[in-house]
């Protein structure tokens, strides 16, 4: 499965966000990270799209949306004679997930909260957006207020963000396989995997644990 990764993001450089996000992808093969450019390339643009099967949009919530980066890019590549799904689209199959960083706590995303609306309101055209085109949306990534957040919650971060660009399916049992998979790769030879989930057998006690929460998550 090849990945795409369309960050959209003003202030890119100075992102303590996204350059973590960047770091955290970079190991990943078959994974592709895309900022958009200030001027759009129509073939090269297209082309990245439609070679990947996952389609990530990555962006900072400004003032309830996406920057307008991101709605120009839609509006110029993904012309609807290409994508739209009644007309034999070319993104029919395809997966889009959405992570979204956040400048408020995830509970403000509520009814009585700050903001009085869900998350998953907000992001609603781009549900109307999958289904138009025939794509599977997934369920988005939400990441609250980074700068806050403690090194093990950033820890927790890395893996979960990995395994939305690489795991089969968002499902537990696709979840649980990918840990598996990591979890067997987690020797002294690696030090990326360890600089970030410790070692041996105390990070394997923590992914254990952390393995039960995402099963509590998914059973809830």
């Amino acid at each position: 499965m090849k990945t795409l990764i369309i960050v959209a993001h003003p202030q890119l450089a100075t992102s303590a966000t996204q350059q973590f996000l960047q770091a955290s992808a970079a190991p990943l093969t078959n994974v592709t990270w895309h900022a958009l450019p200030a001027h759009l390339d129509l073939a090269a643009e297209q082309a990245l799209l439609f070679g990947a099967d996952r389609i990530v949009l990555q962006f900072p919530l400004y003032w309830y949306a996406a920057p307008a980066a991101l709605k120009a890019w839609l509006d110029t590549v993904w012309q609807a004679h290409l994508v739209d799904a009644a007309r034999g689209g070319r993104l029919r199959g395809k997966q889009l997930g959405l992570v979204v960083s956040l400048g408020q706590p995830a509970a403000a995303f509520q009814l009585g909260g700050a903001v009085g609306v869900s998350l998953s309101t907000l992001l609603a055209p781009y549900a109307a957006l999958a289904r138009r085109t025939g794509m599977t949306l997934l369920p988005p990534l939400p990441i609250a207020q980074f700068s806050y957040q403690t090194e093990l919650a950033h820890q927790r971060l890395l893996i979960r963000y990995q395994q939305y660009l690489t795991a089969a399916s968002q499902h537990f049992t696709d979840r649980q396989a990918w840990w598996q998979a990591r979890l067997a790769q987690a020797t002294p030879e690696q030090p990326a995997l360890a600089e970030y989930v410790a070692n041996q057998a105390e990070e394997y006690e923590r992914l254990q644990d952390t393995l039960r929460e995402l099963k509590a998550e998914d059973d809830g």
